[in-house]
């Protein structure tokens, strides 16, 4: 079976995904991006697996409207449509048996125009939620449920994810879930290779305290890092054999530090923008993983921490967390309320014996959403469409 991935940008997670789709479809995978987007390191690694299959194109024209602000203070743009000059030639040269695209919109245009003009079938890979698509105006709502006639199969990221495709009207007997993986089995090989007097160091030169809590992401409003630090100084601040550390960087660091000088905590670390490459070293030195985020489709971050065997305190605005997060290895809780965000360090804390018993069940419940088992999903549904 030919299938032509139209994804226009991606990272180092997606990889494993691409090379397992490219195996199960006899090596007749085609994925193409958008060359000025995505990293050289990734296209080089992209290459090595699809060779001239991994097509990255250049010369996109853009139209954005103005820049406006929307929930929790975020900029996005208001309207943006990319046009990728040779697109839809260079999908029927590769003369696909389906088109995979992700989302709605980005390249995704191309795909639709095609399944008019020539029948090609679709399958979508979504991630949004109902929360983080809450502000979606009605063109763009409207537009999303006229598109979703047009496809054959939506793989989502999980149950919060569907809940948005069928509240466009799309069909649930159409909808497949299991569509985001980190590269959780290299990053729990490198965490177990990683020496236990390497990790010590690490955490000397950070002067972090015996248990750690840990944060990685980027340092923006959206993120919630904000009411993490108001709440670890009044739940776990005073608490010298606890360090909450920060890792990442962004347009909020510099507040962050004001703020949590300002809350007096004494063991808060931020430890500033890491290689990806080594996120497994700062990983292994936690004992714990938290994501405070006020919206996030599928935080990779979660699934990363759990296959290194981290618990996880996580966001309900997190989409990830009905299928990542259950009372066996973590706790969900509301950011924008302190007392919860408060109780649950503190709950944390309190059940510090068992956070051994808990990162075991991560590592049991993120099985589930390695690079193999997402690229079978996604290959199964396209399997579906060509039997129908």
């Amino acid at each position: 079976m030919r299938i032509t991935w139209v994804t226009r940008s991606f990272l180092d997670y997606r990889i494993p995904v691409y090379e397992e789709v490219d195996r199960l479809c006899g090596n007749q995978l085609t994925v193409i991006f958008f060359a000025d987007v995505v990293p050289e390191r990734c296209h080089v690694k992209l290459q090595k697996i699809l060779c001239d299959r991994a097509v990255g194109l250049t010369g996109e024209i853009r139209f954005s409207g103005e820049k406006i602000q929307a929930a929790a203070s975020a900029e996005k743009n208001k309207t943006r449509i990319p046009l990728q000059p040779g697109l839809i030639k260079i999908i029927k040269k590769s003369k696909p048996d389906v088109i995979l695209c992700d989302g709605f919109f980005q390249w995704s245009y191309a795909a639709l125009i095609l399944r008019l003009l020539k029948g090609i079938p679709i399958v979508m890979c979504y991630e949004g939620t109902l929360h983080t698509e809450r502000n979606s105006g009605k063109l763009r709502t409207l537009y999303r449920k006229a598109a979703s006639k047009l496809i054959n199969r939506i793989v989502c990221n999980g149950s919060l994810s569907a809940e948005y495709v069928e509240s466009l009207g799309y069909p649930r007997s159409r909808i497949r879930r299991g569509n985001m993986a980190a590269d959780t089995i290299a990053l729990h090989d490198q965490a177990e290779k990683f020496p236990v007097n390497e990790r010590n160091k690490l955490k000397d030169s950070l002067g972090l305290n015996h248990h750690v809590f840990l944060f990685i992401g980027r340092l923006v409003q959206l993120k919630g890092v904000d009411k993490l630090i108001k709440a670890w100084a009044l739940g776990l601040g005073y608490n010298q054999d606890t360090s909450l550390l920060i890792v990442g960087n962004g347009p909020e660091m510099g507040s962050l530090k004001a703020q949590s000088r300002r809350e007096n905590s004494t063991n808060v670390c931020f430890a500033g923008a890491i290689d990806y490459d080594i996120i497994y070293k700062y990983l292994s030195v936690a004992d714990v993983f938290i994501m405070p985020t006020l919206q996030d489709n599928w935080s990779l971050v979660v699934p990363e921490a759990m296959s290194v065997g981290l618990p996880i305190i996580c966001s309900q605005y997190n989409g990830c967390w009905p299928e990542l997060v259950k009372p066996e290895n973590g706790w969900v809780f509301d950011p924008l309320n302190e007392d919860n965000f408060i109780g649950v360090l503190k709950a944390a804390w309190d059940n510090r014996n068992a956070w051994n018993q808990m990162g075991q069940e991560s590592l049991r419940i993120v099985q589930d959403y390695t690079p193999e088992k997402v690229a079978g999903n996604i290959y199964n549904a396209c399997l579906s469409v060509l039997a129908k």
